[in-house]
């Protein structure tokens, strides 16, 4: 790939683009759809503008032509340089720290109703004790509440390793996440062994709003897909694309989708439709709702 600098025009931004698209990007079919449209609009004058309106410009027309809401330009005003893969993971990790793991808060409700917040799913190395220790709080309630709903990401083995303490075993197969057009594919199962209680006899509800994405969709989707949890509110965003970040410039990444979730019940993902609620309602009415449903349920 080409070296960033820090000055860089439209025409270099849309080339350094194309490169990653036609090199990288999961789908190959859209990648060519969305390198003719950035070409015929640089080509048009579409993208003369400042460097941040560009990257809004370029964004909206990959998403024209891939409807991938995770393919875009980020756009920093601070001099950020060509960031290292290291630099990256170590980036996302103090996110995971400085936001407790993901957990906003734990509480046991009124009627004994458990609930855990989340603003985002960790990954298990890092943030398999907070999750533990939440799930150790909440391990005696009649019923559980994933609040879901300003979970924007997160990690896919912090959601199995979530997921396994709803589940008996390590035998339930998740979801699979094929890299590149054709593979490979990585399965993720439950775990055989977790670190907190399992909570696998009483009934788990999860909140979504329409802000709710990325690893936090897949944490809604594989629990709705299997039948351990009902989901109650908004339909979410719709980003089911794992994605990594390149260097453009000095102020420009390019965010971008290398692989896509399969769930082996469904077939699918949610990609582009969100996930769709068991009980729509609004988000701000989809705690009191799931506290309703969980009462009703734990003593059917």
């Amino acid at each position: 790939m080409n070296t960033p600098s820090m000055l860089i025009g439209p025409a270099a931004v849309v080339d350094r683009t194309i490169e990653y698209l036609l090199t990288s990007y999961v789908f190959p079919e859209s990648a060519q759809r969305a390198a003719d449209l950035l070409r015929a609009r640089l080509h048009a004058g579409d993208y003369d503008a400042d460097a941040e309106e560009l990257c809004e410009r370029i964004s909206a027309d990959l998403f024209e032509a891939t409807e991938d809401k995770h393919l875009r330009l980020l756009w920093h005003d601070e001099i950020g340089g060509s960031r290292s893969e290291e630099d990256l993971v170590a980036g996302i990790r103090e996110l995971f720290r400085s936001e407790n793991y993901g957990v906003r808060r734990v509480e046991r409700l009124e009627d004994n109703l458990g609930l855990i917040e989340l603003t985002l799913v960790p990954e298990a190395e890092s943030g398999g004790p907070a999750l533990a220790a939440a799930m150790r709080l909440v391990e005696h309630t009649r019923a559980l509440i994933l609040d879901l709903r300003a979970t924007r990401g997160g990690s896919p083995d912090g959601v199995a390793f979530l997921v396994s303490h709803l589940f008996p075993d390590g035998e339930t197969r998740l979801c699979d996440i094929v890299t590149g057009p054709n593979g490979p594919a990585r399965q993720y199962w439950t775990y055989a062994s977790v670190a907190g209680p399992r909570y696998v006899d009483r009934p788990v509800f999860v909140l979504t709003s329409e802000s709710t994405f990325s690893g936090g969709e897949q944490l809604a989707y594989d629990l709705q897909a299997l039948g351990r949890a009902h989901v109650v509110g908004e339909t979410t965003r719709g980003g089911a694309h794992p994605s990594q970040v390149v260097s453009l410039s000095d102020h420009i990444e390019l965010r971008l989708p290398v692989a896509r979730t399969v769930n082996p019940i469904t077939g699918g993902n949610w990609e582009g439709v969100g996930v769709q609620p068991d009980h729509p309602v609004a988000a701000a009415d989809a705690l009191a709702t799931a506290q309703r449903l969980a009462l009703a349920a734990s003593v059917s």
